[in-house]
């Protein structure tokens, strides 16, 4: 065991410790967590810097306005539920749809019909906290629920995927798309099943991926390959993440984006604590990257430009990728 961690170590992978004293201690002043712990905030923050955000429908608040639902989604076919707290997608629900028989019953991203009643259990659950970082009450958001691009149709299986970024002191420094399968019930999560699939930083193409901690060459129920998949609007998916770091204040930011067919790319939410699986994914440490942007850091480059240097600067090694 000890063996493998000194190998790790040696081969710049970023651990949990050195994560949280080195880098979310010092650069995330627990402060300005609320920008990224709670969607509702990272929403308003990022509307004001006039980024694109899925649209909000609707908050519940309170127990009391629960019964707002039916009114708040009178009009909407499609409409995802989240906890405004909430973290690895726990408690989101995602509806695509109607009954034709029964306005009153969604159909889930699953296949799934559900009543309005299950919902408003659902919606009750949120608000009481069940799915808050922190355990308190908590807020639910109903909002628009996106379409993904056609070019992720053969990676993902009933969701839709997300694009994770790692931002350091406002430079993109790796990143991996986040592809839900059957097991995770159509979600982007990786502790519930979705596959991470490594990406190029200088051309935005896929790398293999990542699985239960194994890697993967095949998406385990379209049997696609995962790499090679070029993800468009690749230049400004990074230069909106480095704008996170504006945004939210924090030094070691993850920002998750995801690609709408019609409407683009959009921010989906932003965290305080991403994980390290993304290394996995790549098969690469952080610590080499990390390091390379505090030589080059320049305080006032642009996120432009902090965007540019990090296409440069992180080209996926293809011949010597770690063994994990």
């Amino acid at each position: 065991m000890f063996a493998r961690a000194e190998k790790l170590r040696q081969a710049g992978v970023l651990g949990v410790n050195e994560r949280n004293c080195e880098f979310i201690m010092r650069f995330n002043p627990r402060r300005l967590y609320p920008r990224v712990d709670d969607k509702a905030i990272t929403k308003e923050l990022a509307l004001k810097a006039g980024m694109a955000v899925p649209e909000l429908y609707g908050i519940i608040a309170n127990q009391g306005e629960v019964k707002t639902f039916a009114d708040i989604v009178a009009e909407r076919e499609s409409f995802v539920i989240k906890p405004a707290q909430g973290s690895g997608g726990d408690g989101i629900l995602v509806v695509t749809g109607r009954s034709h028989r029964k306005r009153d019953s969604f159909r889930l991203a699953s296949g799934v019909l559900v009543s309005r009643g299950e919902i408003e259990h659902h919606l009750s659950n949120i608000v009481g906290g069940q799915y808050s970082l922190s355990g308190n009450r908590d807020k639910a958001l109903i909002e628009y629920c996106v379409n993904f691009d056609p070019v992720f149709a053969e990676l993902s299986y009933q969701g839709v995927p997300d694009i994770r970024v790692i931002v350091y002191r406002g430079y993109p420094a790796m990143a991996m798309v986040r592809l839900p399968t059957r097991a995770s019930d159509g979600k982007a999560n990786l502790h519930q099943g979705a596959v991470g699939a490594g990406v190029d930083m200088s051309s935005g193409e896929t790398l293999d991926g990542v699985l239960d901690n194994e890697v993967v060459d095949e998406h385990p129920d379209t049997g696609a390959l995962v790499a090679g998949l070029r993800i468009p609007h690749w230049d400004f998916i990074l230069e909106t993440a480095a704008r996170g770091f504006e945004v939210t204040e924090l030094g070691y930011l993850g920002v998750d984006m995801v690609i709408d067919k019609d409407l683009g790319p959009m921010i989906l939410e932003m965290n305080a604590r991403p994980g390290l699986s993304i290394q996995i994914a790549n098969g690469e440490g952080l610590t080499q990257r990390i390091a390379r942007i505090d030589e080059i850091f320049a305080a006032d480059a642009a996120p432009e430009e902090r965007a540019r240097i990090a296409r440069h600067e992180f080209p996926a090694d293809r011949q010597t990728s770690i063994e994990f």
